[in-house]
């Protein structure tokens, strides 16, 4: 029988002016995990402050629960709120986090993590609108401003508005598995992954009217991982020259075919290491990668470790 589990405590830092659909992305989401979550909002006083909407939000919690927190993430504010110098208040309460807590960033409340020194010589992005900005003002942080979130060491930094979901669920996932992860966005009626990052969401000209579109390539993509798909494939199955589909592919999913099936193919390998005790070649073959090698390749490249390692780490934790 297992135990009791005890749930990691989760700080959100709302700041005057804090957007509310932000604040509450933190309480949703974890909360939705079966309790291996404590979420709490605070402020940096623990008094009331203003949202960017016609009301206020009181809390009952002041910044010293930021010291006994295990996650810590800032809600954003809108960014004409955005700090030129970080307020002494806010820096006193930054400074109250344990140096091993993890901090979590949502959209603008990345230029508060880079005003305190927290992301000098890490990757981070932002909302991709205040990403030149941003650039401007931190050159020593290396913004990535195309991805939904960014996850470098203790500190996740997300775009904007609802990739503060993203991030979430990948904390779900990374602390516990994609099933777990899987049934919280089934709860909160949300997908699990998105596709692509900030780039399809980025203001772009309109699409000629009438313009065919690629989803249903790539649900029938995701299909087929196993076959070995190759660009031809793709844009026949789409009925478009090879240029239109990879065009407006990159349009809609802010990614290259190809880069958006490595992704795919990634994921899926990762729901097997996890749910199944499958060798790794056959899952290799399962996803559409010729080799365990290149699934290893592969896997490494994008969080880092290796099949095995990944999987000792999940099927314990899931």
């Amino acid at each position: 029988m297992r135990g009791t589990v005890t749930p990691e405590r989760v700080a959100v830092l709302a700041l005057d002016g804090v957007y509310p659909f932000e604040l509450g992305i933190p309480s949703r989401i974890l909360g939705a995990a079966g309790g291996r979550y404590e979420v709490l909002t605070c402020t940096v006083d623990g008094r009331p402050v203003r949202t960017n909407a016609d009301f206020g939000v009181t809390v009952d919690y002041g910044p010293e629960i930021l010291e006994t927190a295990d996650t810590v993430i800032v809600a954003s504010v809108p960014s004409d709120r955005i700090p030129t110098v970080l307020p002494d208040e806010v820096a006193a309460a930054l400074d109250r986090i344990r140096p091993d807590a993890r901090i979590v960033s949502i959209c603008t409340a990345a230029f508060v993590l880079a005003e305190a020194g927290l992301l000098d010589g890490r990757r981070a992005t932002t909302h991709w609108h205040v990403a030149d900005l941003f650039r401007r003002r931190f050159p020593q942080v290396e913004l990535d401003p195309d991805v939904l979130f960014v996850e470098d060491g203790r500190i996740l930094t997300s775009a904007g508005a609802a990739a503060g979901v993203d991030v979430c669920l990948h904390i779900v996932r990374s602390d516990h598995g994609s099933d777990l992860a899987n049934f919280v966005a089934r709860c909160c009626v949300v997908p699990p992954f998105r596709e692509g990052g900030q780039a399809q969401y980025i203001e772009q000209p309109v699409p000629e009217s009438g313009a065919a579109s690629t989803a249903a390539t790539r649900a029938w993509v995701l299909e087929h991982l196993a076959d070995p798909l190759t660009l031809t494939d793709l844009a026949e199955h789409a009925r478009m020259s090879l240029r239109t589909f990879a065009r407006r592919f990159n349009d809609e999913v802010g990614l290259s075919p190809g880069r958006w099936l490595i992704q795919q193919r990634v994921a899926r390998a990762r729901h097997l290491l996890e749910s199944s005790d499958l060798p790794v070649d056959r899952i290799a073959a399962e996803v559409g990668f010729a080799t365990g090698a290149s699934l290893r390749q592969h896997l490494h490249a994008s969080i880092g470790v290796s099949p095995q390692t990944y999987r000792r780490t999940f099927q314990k934790s899931g």
